[in-house]
């Protein structure tokens, strides 16, 4: 008998697919009918790209394991292009699968044809991957696949991530430099302690004379690192993975973070990056087509910070019941006056997505501006400080020396 393929929705809409071993056309149409079902599509069955794949050894282009932004940026370029050049959407990501660095993502697409030849929609499937995948990516295809312009929206998509990519490089960049510094010094203060001191040690115990202070002090300091060096090691290592794990409970991220909001400038700095942070994605959201409600939901969900999930929370259980979104903002006492007065205009004016995209533009610069200030601040404070540390250690390594030269001159063996 033949197999057909066949294409069907319940009563409740859901769409299912899968394939029969029937006498002909019609034996499966009836037999759909007697199910409850209302069949959309019947054609010959074929095999799935996915267990011709089994068969056929594709090429591998993978270069590197994880999912990194790049990676997502040019998926969502070439899926949007691809679609809106008539490309079923299968096919797609065949090709898309085929040709993508990295390999987990690979993997992941692999995984979302097989749920769609299953019948699952391309957002169900999304969801079920949210390591790859994130709730706010998940939602937009859902919205993309209700008002039928996915293409559109990957493109929206594929434009915010490429802003959040390079916004996260420009940061990068300008504390690869101080971080850099810190490394050196900290590997010339080593190198001093596990090869240099133990030399000048050596020779202080032949010459067998009286130490100053300093050098004194110096050298049992690093002969305490270099003879507990393991144990040093391993309560650093035991401290930063007690921490970690405190960071990891509910509690420990609300402390830490009120803590964070309470620091000089830093505190500030941090909460206008939240703030950046969630404007851009309810910017992308709103203009999409998200429901407000919706779009708060999912920020609420996204957001890394605990205060922020929290106002987020209060807000969207009074725009519930009926509010403007700017006001539950401004009683929160988390956003700038700025923010609440942009957001206020684009609710009264219908443009609260372009609003929200000027603020996190203009959070952009103020963050960028203040990384690249900082940096410019550190760097010479940690020559300063590489300086003193050095210069001290070379100090009080030679002034024995010069007290014996000076002795010797004056005739005191």
């Amino acid at each position: 008998m033949p197999r057909l393929s066949y294409i069907a929705v319940d009563s409740k809409g859901t769409r299912l697919a899968g394939n029969e071993d029937v006498v002909d056309e019609d034996a499966l149409i009836a037999k759909l009918q007697n199910q409850g079902l209302v069949v959309v599509e019947i054609k010959p069955y074929e095999e799935t790209s996915a267990k011709k794949g089994e068969k056929i050894k594709r090429k591998s282009v993978s270069t590197h394991g994880r999912v990194r932004i790049s990676d997502l940026v040019m998926f969502a370029q070439q899926l949007a292009t691809m679609l809106d050049a008539g490309v079923t959407l299968m096919r797609a990501l065949q090709v898309i699968s085929q040709q993508i660095e990295s390999a987990t993502l690979s993997r992941t697409l692999d995984l979302v044809m097989k749920d769609l030849e299953k019948g699952s929609s391309f957002s169900s499937a999304l969801y079920k991957y949210p390591k790859v995948f994130s709730q706010f990516w998940a939602s937009l295809v859902e919205v993309g696949e209700a008002s039928g312009t996915l293409p559109t929206i990957l493109e929206k998509l594929s434009d915010y991530l490429e802003a959040k990519a390079d916004f996260q490089n420009k940061i990068i960049s300008a504390l690869i430099y101080p971080v850099l510094l810190l490394f050196v010094a900290a590997g010339a203060v080593t190198f001093f302690a596990m090869v240099i001191i133990p030399r000048f040690a050596e020779m202080f115990k032949t010459l067998n004379v009286p130490l100053p202070f300093l050098t004194q002090k110096l050298l049992e300091f690093f002969e305490f690192i270099r003879t507990k060096f393991l144990f040093i090691l391993f309560i650093l290592v035991a401290i930063i993975i007690t921490f970690k794990r405190y960071l990891n409970t509910e509690v420990g991220r609300r402390q830490s973070e009120s803590v964070v909001l309470r620091l000089p400038a830093f505190g500030n700095f941090y909460r206008l990056l939240i703030i950046e942070r969630f404007t851009s994605q309810m910017a992308i959201l709103i203009g999409s087509g998200v429901p407000i409600l919706y779009a708060l939901e999912i920020c609420e969900r996204m957001v890394v910070s605990r205060k922020m999930a929290s106002v987020i929370g209060k807000i969207k259980n009074q725009v519930r019941e009926g509010k403007l979104i700017a006001e539950p903002m401004d009683k929160s006492g988390f956003f700038t006056p700025m923010v609440v007065q942009m957001v206020l205009i684009g609710e009264e004016t219908g443009e609260l997505d372009k609003m929200l995209k000027r603020v996190a533009a203009f959070y952009q610069d103020y963050v960028k501006t203040f990384v690249s200030r900082l940096s410019t601040l550190i760097e010479p404070l940690m020559l300063i400080f590489m300086g003193l540390v050095i210069g001290t250690i070379v100090i009080a390594m030679f002034m024995p020396i010069f007290s014996l030269a000076s002795g010797a001159g004056t005739g005191n063996f």
